[in-house]
């Protein structure tokens, strides 16, 4: 089976995502992959673009977007230690894209605090039609794993699992050379073990080339109001958050022999 990027920020996220549409979509066409997906942070301002240029070039197009979802309730915007989870969301049909334009549109129009924040009320309310994937080191089972609460992460992936039904949820694993991913990257292995529920292998795309990635740091020192030489400061390091072939993610998650 071939492998599809299902976990892309383009320029629409704005001031993180350096991502053009049609460059992404050139270079997807260029390693021989016929799907592709937009995720961006919270909106869905790029998915008309997308959806129309993937159909120029041939490739079917994936909507979606990486949500943020609040802690508690969303309406909820007392200060916090977490004040929201990533989770990315991926419309199966028609009826998934609407329920998106929904979430999203509530997001903003009753969650928003810092960022437009969905809950899981609203989630289970407009789940039908969505794919579910458990997201990055954002994702609230990364945040319970890194901390390690593996007992929470268990309960949160049985909860997501609930909302979104069998086959509609997926446990998310990456590597970008990122440390906590390389130590909560079993635990997720052993989560999908103990509740059979099946793992997808992405990269989180926010550049189309490794080349990129000098420019992306520049974008992310305009989000942050920060400068280059700072040391505390967001930064997206080791390169690895761009378009990888179907090659290099075979090469960072090998398939397991069969017996």
């Amino acid at each position: 089976m071939a492998f599809t990027h299902l976990h892309v920020h383009t320029e629409y996220s704005l001031l993180d995502g350096s991502n053009k549409i049609s460059e992404y979509l050139k270079r997807v066409k260029e390693l021989g992959m016929t799907h592709a997906a937009i995720t961006d942070h919270g909106t869905m301002y790029g998915c008309i673009e997308f959806y129309n240029q993937a159909k120029k070039e041939g490739i079917v197009p994936i909507i979606g977007c990486e949500v943020y979802v609040a802690p508690g309730s969303r309406f909820n915007k007392e200060a916090g230690e977490n004040k929201y989870f990533h989770l990315v969301l991926l419309a199966e049909n028609d009826e998934g894209y609407h329920n998106l334009m929904r979430l999203v549109s509530i997001g903003f129009k009753d969650g928003y605090y810092y960022k437009p924040r969905v809950d899981k009320e609203v989630l289970r309310k407009y789940s039908k039609g969505l794919i579910c994937l458990s997201a990055c080191l954002q994702g609230e089972i990364a945040v319970n794993l890194t901390l390690g609460l593996y007992d929470e992460a268990k309960k949160v992936a049985l909860e997501y699992l609930d909302i979104f039904g069998e086959g509609n949820y997926f446990l998310e694993i990456q590597d970008h050379g990122i440390a906590e991913q390389r130590q909560i990257n079993p635990e997720i292995y052993r989560l999908s073990k103990e509740l059979n529920i099946p793992l997808v292998a992405t990269n989180d795309v926010h550049y189309t080339y490794a080349s990129d990635a000098d420019a992306h740091d520049l974008l992310l020192c305009l989000q942050t109001g920060k400068i280059v030489t700072d040391t505390d400061r967001m930064k997206y390091e080791y390169g690895q958050f761009y378009v990888r072939s179907e090659a290099e993610m075979r090469e960072l998650f090998p398939m397991p022999k069969k017996r």
